[in-house]
Protein backbone atom coordinates (compact mmCIF):
# COMPACT_ATOMS: atom_id res chain seq x y z
CA UNK A 1 0.00 0.00 0.00
CA UNK A 2 1.34 3.23 -0.71
CA UNK A 3 0.53 6.37 1.33
CA UNK A 4 1.84 9.98 1.78
CA UNK A 5 1.93 10.44 5.54
CA UNK A 6 5.74 11.69 5.29
CA UNK A 7 4.34 14.93 2.94
CA UNK A 8 1.37 15.35 5.66
CA UNK A 9 3.71 14.93 8.26
CA UNK A 10 6.64 17.21 7.14
CA UNK A 11 3.88 19.93 6.17
CA UNK A 12 2.93 20.43 9.11
CA UNK A 13 6.75 20.92 10.49
CA UNK A 14 6.34 17.37 12.54
CA UNK A 15 9.32 15.20 13.16
CA UNK A 16 8.15 11.19 12.89
CA UNK A 17 8.58 11.56 16.86
CA UNK A 18 6.23 14.16 17.52
CA UNK A 19 3.55 12.21 15.08
CA UNK A 20 4.18 9.07 16.90
CA UNK A 21 3.46 10.52 20.03
CA UNK A 22 0.26 12.03 18.60
CA UNK A 23 -0.83 8.82 17.22
CA UNK A 24 0.19 6.74 20.53
CA UNK A 25 2.52 4.39 18.61
CA UNK A 26 5.94 3.92 18.34
CA UNK A 27 8.67 5.84 16.11
CA UNK A 28 9.55 2.79 15.01
CA UNK A 29 5.33 1.96 13.55
CA UNK A 30 5.60 5.67 12.08
CA UNK A 31 8.93 4.78 9.69
CA UNK A 32 7.64 1.30 8.71
CA UNK A 33 4.43 2.84 7.47
CA UNK A 34 6.18 5.61 6.15
CA UNK A 35 8.22 3.49 4.30
CA UNK A 36 5.59 1.05 3.14
CA UNK A 37 6.89 -1.89 4.99
CA UNK A 38 3.90 -1.92 7.45
CA UNK A 39 0.57 -1.44 6.89
CA UNK A 40 -1.72 0.38 9.90
CA UNK A 41 -4.46 -1.29 11.14
CA UNK A 42 -7.71 -0.20 10.57
CA UNK A 43 -8.31 1.75 13.89
CA UNK A 44 -4.85 3.51 13.05
CA UNK A 45 -5.63 4.36 9.86
CA UNK A 46 -8.89 6.00 11.33
CA UNK A 47 -7.09 7.78 13.77
CA UNK A 48 -3.82 9.17 10.94
CA UNK A 49 -7.30 10.33 8.83
CA UNK A 50 -8.56 11.76 11.76
CA UNK A 51 -5.12 13.84 12.95
CA UNK A 52 -5.07 15.26 9.68
CA UNK A 53 -8.66 15.78 8.60
CA UNK A 54 -9.13 13.50 5.65
CA UNK A 55 -10.67 10.33 4.55
CA UNK A 56 -8.41 7.11 4.97
CA UNK A 57 -8.18 6.80 1.21
CA UNK A 58 -6.67 10.31 1.30
CA UNK A 59 -3.81 9.05 2.84
CA UNK A 60 -3.32 5.51 1.59
CA UNK A 61 -3.83 3.61 -1.99
CA UNK A 62 -3.35 0.65 -2.94
CA UNK A 63 -0.12 -0.63 -4.70
CA UNK A 64 -0.12 0.66 -8.38
CA UNK A 65 -3.23 3.16 -7.77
Amino acid sequence: MRNDLSERRQARGWSQGRLAEELGVSRQTVISIEKGRFDPSLPLAFRIAGLFDCRIEDVFSPDGG
